[in-house]
């Protein structure tokens, strides 16, 4: 085994200490910390641990785990709690605790960022008889913890006086021989102070923390939570005895929806996706359903929502899939336009309007802003080199190019961007281009066009975005990738292409040329409303009453912030901007990128074959939303969050308050005589429900759905505490105990199926029928603050309660692992990919001259095979350079027949 490391990053420190105390046997790398180890990442990530020759193993408890498994230590389901919470509750606070301490030297306010898991994990040790976590020994748990704490409770200091327990722990596993040479390796005294800061530089600004946080289905003696003051408790019974009929009845959609003078005016806008691609599980939740979450919680909330989208359809990309597959680009938009939309719909995206880019509005409103802006004087004319693949007779538009970055030398780069370094490229800059279509080099020819005169626009943006940034919500991602490219200074961005299929420049010294997408596709947000509606200028054209969100991947933002508001400032219109630009890292599949042509990953028409409900696929995607960093889907994952999360917490939950009802109470909800314990729980519930309104105010998607699963975790510990299947068969105390735990248990449920309704639909409509719910449940606990009231009074009926989850077997996610696990991409090469074999017949003799030329190919291609290697390229592209080596050596054995064709490419995938 390999095993890559980097001095002053914490996550490598406890996976060496995780190789000293198991014993493992590895060849320890020190690399750099933009070394690209893993070649199916688009960035660097360090540790690595590589098992055999093309496996990588690159999230630190993982690799620890893996270790641990392999010395014979298998992890407890206790231990897979701790690891949980160590990476989505302890990590977020530490990154923010870092931030503050190692880079603005604020160290009460890092000790702050700290207190609460700090806290829970006093608490948790306080109540364990055994020395570590779980065990008499230390285990993996025990090593993650201190290799994540140790830069801060290094320094004891930070560690509040009543955390003794904790202090205890941490000294007995610094102790360990192993955890101390791994500190002294990655963080010792000479230079690791300085290597720990650029280890925090280089991650994302943290957000802040919230509040408490503790394990996943943590037993319930480790609970930690919101002490709730007598103030809190006396308000939460007040709201409780509201009526819901004092709430009005939720409004009907009425389309076309319209800015309404007084009201909250929100238009959400989701990045358009490409025509030509079946999007994958990560384009999803990047764009899609964050939207979709946002939009319909809006809509809950009473706001006044407008959510479009539509398919970018214009470019080379469809011209060449047109060709592939035998049809016009007119019908091959017609035909993936409905793939995307069957997609989304099941998937229950609820868009307002779904359009699409290639219509009459989209031209008409393009060449309006074009003549504005030409009118203004912010478009230049130049001279252009640009790529022409002879081969394909065309023009190359820039995602149909790929070569080595002149800046970092990252060898995918595309001829617009580099995805590794952020910088902008022009094509003709790129090392060793080549053709994406057909892989051979393209040639430079030159073409005059026209180009948006960003430095002219410059002084307009920065005002505007210091005002949005400011008032409105920025991801920190998209705050920090539009600053790196205002910090440079902009430069002219061409505007036109050389193309035939995409909305035509109306100036006449450049007719037969195109809009450039990232021009012309923004403005699809545009024509899609006119499409909508013929007033679509009352959201687009009115700044002062409507607030706009847009919803992408990183990848988009600079786009979306710098290149289309230029656009939309310099046309000069009162054209509304972008308020709050929502912006999500990415999601992997597994240890490795979706790639639809290897078979890997789950890609949006293969979801619904799997069995899955999609109820359940939006769970998980929004669970592991990728908001801070990259994550990564993983089936087994996948499977303990629906098993453990689902089925286990909130399923559980709704199905035995639904069942006291029926089984006890003949299906009407009994009466509740409320007790302290029972006004503590609602207390406790309604501040829950507070803490997920703000967070989804401010769009925080993936927190405010840990809100929902704290308070069915609530439930199931006050419905244990109470036991009411028991006091039902008591006296008439008891008997009365358990009618109010139950009547009070299914108004969490009711208000279970109202916080639901954004993030899981279908569920939270079958619990609303099965409870029969008033039909302004939803709309009179989540307007203004948040109110927890009773929903369902005594004597109301429920109807047919019936499990709301199934749990997923090993055996069925085993299999759907291998499913989509790309085996084909192992499978050997097609006949084409290799050099053509023999086909002249020159008898059975040797042939000097022809072995001659053979070994000079064997020798070319044997210094590519290198290359390759050493740029850590991706194993089934070595796989397929590696079988033209060999049949190259086979056809230089037997020295005959014709001269295959030599020319070796230097490029990646086919």
């Amino acid at each position: 085994m390999k095993l890559y490391l980097s001095e002053g990053n914490p996550q490598c420190m406890k996976v060496l200490a995780a190789v000293e105390l198991t014993g493992a046997k590895c060849d320890i790398h020190h690399a750099h910390p933009e070394e690209r180890i893993v070649p199916t990442l688009s960035r660097p990530v360090l540790p690595v641990l590589q098992p055999s020759v093309g496996v990588h193993l690159f999230m630190p408890n993982a690799i620890c785990r893996y270790l641990f498994e392999l010395s014979g230590q298998e992890a407890s389901s206790q231990t897979d709690q701790w690891l949980e919470w160590e990476a989505t509750e302890l990590q977020p606070a530490l990154m923010q605790a870092l931030h503050l301490s190692v880079l603005q030297a604020k160290r009460t306010e890092a000790a702050e960022a700290l207190e609460g898991p700090l806290r829970f994990l006093e608490q948790s040790l306080s109540k364990k008889p055994t020395a570590f976590l779980t065990a008499e020994t230390a285990t993996v748990a025990d090593i993650v913890l201190w290799g994540a704490l140790y830069p801060i409770l290094s320094d004891a200091s930070f560690l509040p006086g009543d955390s003794q327990h904790v202090a205890a722990w941490f000294e007995r596993v610094t102790a360990l021989p192993a955890c101390q040479a791994a500190a002294g390796s990655i963080l010792n005294e000479k230079g690791g102070k300085a290597a720990l800061r650029g280890f925090v530089q280089r991650q994302p600004v943290p957000h802040t923390q919230r509040r408490d946080a503790q394990p996943c289905s943590q037993p319930e003696e480790n609970s930690s939570e919101h002490e709730m003051t007598e103030e809190e408790i006396q308000a939460a019974e007040e709201t409780w005895r509201r009526q819901v009929a004092d709430f009005p009845a939720p409004a009907e959609r009425q389309h076309p929806i319209l800015p309404q003078e007084g009201h909250q005016n929100v238009l959400i806008t989701s990045a358009l996706p490409y025509v030509n691609n079946v999007p994958h599980l990560g384009n999803i939740i990047g764009c899609v359903l964050s939207a979709d979450v946002f939009a319909r919680y809006g809509r809950l909330r009473g706001w006044n929502v407008l959510f479009v989208c539509g398919t970018d359809e214009y470019g080379t990309a469809t011209e060449n899939k047109a060709r592939e597959e035998g049809l016009t680009p007119r019908e091959i938009c017609d035909k993936y336009h409905k793939v995307h939309a069957d997609i989304y719909s099941w998937f229950q995206i609820d868009f307002d309007y779904f359009g699409r880019t290639t219509t009459d509005q989209q031209t008409e409103i393009a060449q309006d802003i074009f003549w504005r802006l030409h009118q203004h004087g912010f478009l230049v004319s130049d001279m252009v080199d640009q790529l022409r693949c002879e081969n394909c007779e065309r023009f190359l538009a820039d995602r149909f190019v790929e070569g080595v970055c002149p800046h970092c030398r990252y060898p995918e780069a595309r001829g617009d961007q580099c995805d590794k370094c952020g910088r902008l490229i022009n094509a003709v800059e790129l090392k060793d281009p080549q053709c994406k279509v057909c892989r051979q080099t393209p040639v430079v020819r030159s073409s005059k066009h026209l180009f948006l005169d960003l430095p002219k626009l410059e002084s307009q943006l920065d005002q505007w975005l210091d005002q949005s940034m400011s008032s409105g919500n920025w991801t920190s991602n998209a705050r920090h990738i539009t600053r790196s490219w205002l910090r440079d200074g902009l430069k002219p961005r061409c505007i036109t292409r050389d193309l035939q299929w995409g909305t035509p420049v109306p100036h006449p010294d450049f007719s037969g040329k195109v809009f450039y997408v990232w021009f012309d596709a923004p403005i699809g947000y545009l024509s899609i409303t006119a499409n909508y509606t013929d007033q679509w200028e009352k959201w687009w054209k009115n700044p002062k009453q409507v607030e706009l969100y847009n919803f992408m991947a990183k990848d988009n933002v600079p786009f979306h912030s710098v290149v289309f508001p230029c656009s939309l400032l310099g046309a000069q219109d009162n054209y509304t901007l972008v308020n709050n630009l929502i912006a999500t890292e990415y999601l992997n599949y597994e240890d490795t990128k979706f790639s639809k042509s290897r078979g890997v990953g789950v890609f949006g028409d293969m979801a619904k074959d799997t069995g899955i409900p999609a109820d359940v696929w939006r769970f998980y995607l929004l669970y592991l939303r990728p908001e801070g960093q990259d994550s990564a889907f993983s089936w087994s994952d996948m499977a303990l969050k629906n098993n453990s999360e689902l089925l286990n917490n909130l399923g559980n939950f709704v199905n035995r308050a639904g069942m006291f009802v029926t089984k006890f109470f003949d299906g009407c909800v009994p009466e509740m005589v409320l007790q302290q314990e029972d006004l503590r729980l609602l207390a406790q519930v309604g501040w829950e429900l507070r803490q997920y309104i703000q967070l989804l105010d401010r769009v925080r998607i993936r927190d405010a759905l840990k809100c929902i699963l704290n308070i069915s975790r609530h439930g199931n510990q006050y419905i244990q505490m109470n036991e009411p299947w028991k006091k039902i068969k008591g006296g008439s105390q008891d008997r009365q105990r358990a009618s109010t735990v139950t009547g009070v248990s299914v108004n969490v449920a009711c208000l279970l199926s109202a916080m639901l309704q954004p993030y899981m639909p279908t569920v939270s409509a079958t619990i609303c029928a099965q409870l029969r719910a008033p039909p302004n449940c939803a709309d009179a606990m989540l307007r203004g603050a948040g109110a927890f009231i009773c929903t369902l009074p005594c004597g109301h009926r429920i109807g047919t309660i019936s499990p709301l989850f199934q749990k997923l077997e090993a055996d069925q996610i085993e299999a759907l692992r291998k499913e989509f696990g790309g085996q084909q991409a192992q499978a050997p090469p097609k006949a084409s990919d290799t050099p053509p074999a023999p086909t002249g017949s020159v008898g059975n003799g040797t042939d000097p001259e022809r072995a001659k030329r053979l070994e000079k190919e064997v020798a070319e291609q044997g210094d590519k095979v290198r290359v390759l290697k050493t740029q850590k390229a991706e194993k089934n592209v070595i796989t397929v350079e590696v079988t033209k080596l060999l049949e190259l050596k086979k056809q230089l054995a037997v020295a005959e027949g014709r001269d295959p064709e030599p020319v070796p490419q230097k490029g990646k995938k086919k």
